[in-house]
């Protein structure tokens, strides 16, 4: 406030504008043209008496010149350590809220992080997401509250996306919630939405090939629709021109492809060669059942 006070004092010879210079520069050439400065008036002064009035003046706009850029870099060195405070303030944030997601505390981490849903950054975001659908999967949560929490969630994702399109996980949380939602909005919308969650999944695993939760969510992807039962599928075509498919041979090429390369998607992959079929012993009976189907058609 000091400085904003020094510098309208210093800035006072200025008030009347360019006009003002112009005079200015008048009485340096020989005289004023009003007031007490006339020519030939008395208490005429010339020459020195003018000079001196100029170098005064133009001392008191390199001062303001000079107070004002002081000005300028205390108000960028102010925002530089916010801004520092702030970087180190969401690494904490983030910190305490894997902390507390490691430990289980599902509605700690939620009130935590419900804090900072109006965040610019996509980490803080994402894992508010995810909070929130956790939340929604607790029993203790009500129907209405769990219906809440699930399009909290996807618009949390959703702007974790718009803050970071290359955040991965931000992607694999945005499919995940925008199945949630689809539980709520019928068969018409979760189908339709399908294409879109396998499209954030496949992002997800291009930023970050080693994450193998979103290799999995694919692998349930091709199972949930390898397996679709046969009305569900004219349903779909009803509905799509072009309805998601899978075939249980996809299942098995993404599971060669991806488990291979990361031993953390195997357990998961031999999962659901068991869920594959109830009176099947692997996926493979699926494959070759699918072989000898197109081979009839």
């Amino acid at each position: 406030m000091a400085a904003v006070m020094a510098a309208l004092v210093l800035a006072r010879p200025f008030r009347r504008g360019p006009a003002c210079l112009g005079r200015l520069l008048r009485r340096e050439a020989g005289g004023a043209t009003c007031g007490p400065w006339v020519r030939g008036g008395p208490g005429t002064r010339r020459g020195a008496g003018g000079s001196e009035v100029l170098r005064k003046s133009l001392q008191r706009g390199f001062a303001l010149s000079a107070g004002s850029f002081l000005v300028y870099e205390a108000h960028k060195l102010i925002s530089g350590f916010a801004e520092v405070h702030a970087s180190f303030k969401v690494e904490e944030i983030i910190e305490q809220a894997d902390y507390l997601y490691g430990s289980g505390e599902t509605e700690k981490l939620y009130r935590l992080l419900v804090q900072h849903k109006n965040s610019d950054d996509a980490e803080l975001l994402w894992r508010l997401a995810r909070a929130s659908r956790d939340l929604a999967q607790l029993s203790s949560t009500s129907a209405e509250k769990k219906r809440q929490l699930a399009y909290e969630a996807l618009e949390c994702a959703k702007k974790a996306l718009e803050k970071n399109e290359s955040n991965f996980a931000a992607h694999k949380w945005y499919g995940i919630c925008l199945s949630d939602v689809g539980d709520f909005e019928g068969i018409k919308t979760k189908i339709g939405n399908a294409i879109v969650i396998k499209e954030h999944f496949q992002r997800a695993i291009e930023l970050n090939p080693k994450d193998a939760t979103t290799i999995h969510l694919i692998g349930i992807w091709c199972y949930s629709f390898a397996e679709m039962p046969w009305y569900q599928r004219k349903i779909a075509a009803t509905l799509f021109a072009t309805p998601p498919t899978s075939t249980f041979q996809e299942l098995v090429s993404f599971a060669e492809n991806h488990s291979l390369k990361n031993t953390k998607c195997q357990p998961g992959f031999r999962i659901l060669q068991k869920r594959a079929s109830p009176g099947s012993s692997s996926v493979a009976l699926k494959v070759a059942e699918e072989a000898n189907l197109s081979q009839n058609l």
